[in-house]
């Protein structure tokens, strides 16, 4: 229904009320430092890896190759990304709880040793715990893990989040974000990714293969506090954070769901009906963090732009209000850290808000070099950000994430100095941009789409650059 100019101007006047009335702002939430997982080169997944995996699968017939075939091409996926040791290893078909947990323990504590030796801060001086992981949720916690390993303190306040999704992370940087209000002068942990593991799709549902598709491991662990004494030793300033579930949509809600397909094989169904939920609340929560983060002036002249503009222009203003509808967004964003999920969300997200590709670039490479790694794909990108020596002090980071439920989780992050850390893009960012993203597998297996092979059996078939 498109709102009538009173509820236009209304809203208007609404958003610009925290500038007019300088409302004394709450406890201020600092990142110290974040540190990404980097898996070791014996897990890399590249095109005769991955031929390796789809052929232990006696499940798959020639359709399903030509499908997977056509999905990896346009997957937006490199020849560097990773998967879980368990597949490596061959074992993705009767995962263990044992494989499950060291393919965690691997990233938890690669990321936390990392982060307490950068930050100069002991595992004894943390406050706050926080770990998102949504597909294992084991008996003691995840976080129980941490501490246990750690030997953090009794008082310690521990959170387990699961069945998150993507957007978990910034789901985990709003309780931190509370809590802080809650716990002056402390020191937080949040701690993002994904089992992948025990979650390998091992049927022939199409819907639920392009998950062995697009994720990969990955996962980032963070060091946030309140204290401000800390200020002169932070990187960024979180300056606003809204979070927005479309859980009571039933389309929305199943679009991106862990489910058993009809032959009782488990894993994660993506339908085409994601990316319709993620358009619907990506408005929804514009609306909502737009007004917060554009300047005054930027939405005055909105009104005006409005004002002066026919019927058929005003209703396709409002029907855009939220998206990039006529504002000028890099008024008040200098950087767009937005989930590298697929090819599809990033290019959605930039036609939606009218991004360049230098915008879209850092989300592309993330996607290109580690894969969808969940919850940690947005911290892939801030350090291709930080790798590429693109945030100065004052720079204001606009982090956008979608995830399982259905949500949009979006935030505005503020530079708090100048940042040149290759961090887990050392080895290769020279490399990045590449010239081509074009994906290999095409060039190998492009033979697959020949009707007529469809008769040959792929038992029967010998493919050499799979060979042990």
């Amino acid at each position: 229904m498109e709102l009538s100019l009173t509820s236009l101007i209304l809203f208007l006047l609404l958003s610009l009320l925290p500038f007019l009335l300088k409302r004394k702002p709450h406890s201020t939430t600092y990142i110290l430092n974040y540190e990404c997982y980097k898996p070791s080169e014996s897990l890399k997944l590249d095109t005769s890896a991955s031929c390796k995996v789809v052929l232990r699968n006696p499940n798959l017939g020639w359709e399903q190759y030509k499908f997977l075939l056509k999905t990896m091409v346009s997957s937006g996926l490199g020849e560097e990304t990773y998967s879980p040791p368990s597949v490596v290893a061959g074992r993705e078909a009767d995962p263990s709880l044992p494989d499950s947990l060291q393919e965690l323990d691997h990233i938890f504590y690669q990321t936390l040793d990392n982060l307490f030796a950068k930050s100069r801060v002991s595992p004894q001086e943390i406050d706050i715990l926080v770990v998102n992981v949504s597909l294992l949720s084991p008996s003691p916690s995840l976080s129980s893990r941490i501490i246990n390993r750690y030997k953090m303190r009794p008082d310690v306040k521990a959170f387990n989040l699961s069945g998150m999704g993507c957007s978990a992370s910034l789901v985990a940087v709003d309780l931190v974000r509370h809590m802080f209000k809650v716990y002056g002068n402390a020191l937080a942990v949040v701690v993002s990714t994904e089992s992948l593991g025990p979650n390998w799709y091992r049927g022939v549902d199409k819907s639920m293969m392009l998950s062995n598709c697009l994720f990969r491991s990955g996962g980032c662990s963070m060091l946030l506090t309140n204290r401000s004494e800390f200020r002169d030793r932070a990187i960024f300033k979180l300056n606003h954070l809204v979070r927005t579930h479309f859980g009571a949509n039933d389309e929305a809600h199943n679009c991106c769901i862990q489910v058993e397909d009809d032959e009782g094989y488990p894993g994660f169904r993506l339908t085409k009906k994601l990316t319709t939920a993620a358009s619907k609340v990506f408005v929804i929560n514009l609306k909502v963090l737009l007004p917060k983060i554009l300047p005054p002036w930027e939405i005055i002249r909105f009104v005006f732009v409005y004002l002066r503009s026919g019927k058929k222009k005003k209703k396709q203003l409002m029907e855009a209000l939220g998206g990039a509808g006529g504002l000028n967004l890099k008024s008040g964003v200098d950087h767009f850290c937005i989930h590298p999920g697929g090819r599809a969300v990033i290019d959605g997200v930039g036609k939606s808000l009218g991004l360049s590709e230098y915008d879209l670039e850092p989300a592309r490479m993330a996607l290109h070099r580690f894969g969808n790694t969940s919850a940690g794909g947005l911290w892939y990108v801030l350090g291709y950000m930080e790798a590429k020596k693109r945030l100065k002090k004052g720079d204001r980071i606009m982090m956008i994430s979608f995830g399982a439920g259905f949500k949009c989780n979006n935030c505005l992050w503020e530079v708090l100095r100048d940042l040149d850390d290759p961090n887990v893009w050392e080895d290769c960012i020279h490399r990045y941009p590449p010239k081509s993203l074009a994906n290999p597998f095409t060039e190998k297996y492009g033979w697959i789409n020949d009707e007529c092979l469809s008769f040959v059996r792929i038992k029967d078939c010998v493919f050499s650059s799979c060979a042990s």
